[in-house]
């Protein structure tokens, strides 16, 4: 019987031939670096339980040991590391070397006349989205001014940086209440990038919209109804950025893509849910949607899992399935399946939870189930 895989842990891609690869470059900018007494201390007792974050600072704290004293002189090197290998290999968003932006934003936040060109540098190399938000809390005016600089820079990279490190909800991201509670600063950089040639920081863009929709959808809203239409890229961003407000049924957002929150668009049928699933296998269910108008309606078709939490509470979470123009008295069955094996992202607990079947926001169908050991 073959054994079963062990899950990938984003926190082991900090692992010796990595660490290897940062002696070798730092080798290339700081040949006095003692790279023996690094790793010894990179590796020490606690690192196995060390968590992802965790080990990216651990790491940047264990170069500010043995790099210069002056963190300006300290910093240039990191920068130039960053600098060779963009020269070699390209710009890109190299996650693992966050270790460069972390070392900045854990050493040079009362440095910024020195540690802010360092971001725009590196950057480039690996996003300094996170490191930029102390940057932003304690220099607001300065750093709203260079947020919309780099909105305008020729790099796809340090545009993304002014869009990404700007967002009010950024995902493992400091917060910034201030940005939570008025988005206006931030308007004009996502009015210049929303058509930006590189994919990445439409993407970006696009998120960013969805966070300010979550404190302000009438915002957000006003903008999808403007860029909607203006070509296709622009189209994506604004169907992304609304994801957060179709998933909620928001009426405005589902008018704008063309379907309306009314109970009369569709039904429901024969909707079949297995009565348990245990952790690690799937959940199966199948349905039938039927339009009995006797026009061509327009129906996004979704469904939801209350999930009990840690606490016992229920959190819902919603899946879509299709987007479709439905004929007038069409049928169309469905087959459907959601997996319930245990993720970095998200634990299951035992107990009953709920299925529900929406269209347009409405639900029209659910059923219980329950989650066993």
């Amino acid at each position: 019987m073959q054994e079963p895989s062990t899950p990938f842990l984003l926190k082991n891609i900090y692992n010796t031939d990595f660490l290897n690869t940062v002696v070798a470059e730092m080798a290339l900018v700081a040949p006095v670096f003692p790279e023996k007494e690094f790793l010894n201390d990179v590796f020490d007792h606690n690192w196995t339980h060390l968590e992802l974050k965790q080990r990216i600072r651990h790491i940047s704290f264990c170069m500010r040991k043995y790099l210069p004293e002056s963190f300006t002189t300290a910093v240039s090197i990191l920068v130039k590391m960053a600098q060779n290998m963009i020269a070699r290999d390209g710009q890109r968003m190299s996650f693992e070397w966050g270790i460069l932006p972390d070392f900045v934003e854990a050493f040079g936040v009362d440095n910024p006349d020195v540690a802010i060109p360092a971001l725009e540098a590196i950057t480039q190399l690996s996003s300094a989205e996170f490191a930029v938000r102390p940057f932003l809390l304690k220099y607001p005016d300065r750093m709203y001014a260079q947020m919309e600089a780099w909105s305008k820079h020729d790099s796809a990279m340090v545009r993304r940086l002014s869009c990404e490190g700007f967002r009010p909800r950024l995902p493992w991201g400091m917060g910034i209440p201030a940005l939570k509670k008025s988005p206006m600063p931030m308007l004009p950089i996502l009015e210049r990038l929303k058509n930006d040639p590189a994919e990445t920081v439409r993407r970006s863009v696009a998120n960013h919209l969805n966070d300010i929709s979550k404190d302000h959808p009438d915002i957000a809203l006003e903008l999808a109804k403007v860029w909607k239409g203006i070509n296709p890229e622009t189209d994506w961003v604004v169907r992304h950025a609304c994801r957060g407000l179709l998933k909620k049924g928001h009426p405005e957002a589902l008018r704008i893509f063309g379907f309306e929150a009314n109970q009369n668009v569709a039904t429901i049928h024969h909707l079949k849910c297995s009565p348990n699933v245990k952790i690690g296998d799937r959940l199966y269910f199948s349905f039938t949607l039927e339009n009995t108008a006797a026009i061509q309606e327009m129906v996004r078709l979704e469904y939801a899992i209350d999930y009990i939490t840690s606490t016992g509470k229920k959190a819902r979470k919603v899946f879509k399935i299709s987007e479709l123009a439905l004929s007038a008295q069409q049928e169309i069955h469905f087959e459907k399946n959601q997996r319930f094996q245990d993720f970095t992202t998200r634990k299951h607990y035992i107990g009953g939870h709920r299925l529900d079947i929406l269209v347009n926001g409405i639900v029209l169908a659910g059923a219980e189930f329950d989650v066993i050991a």
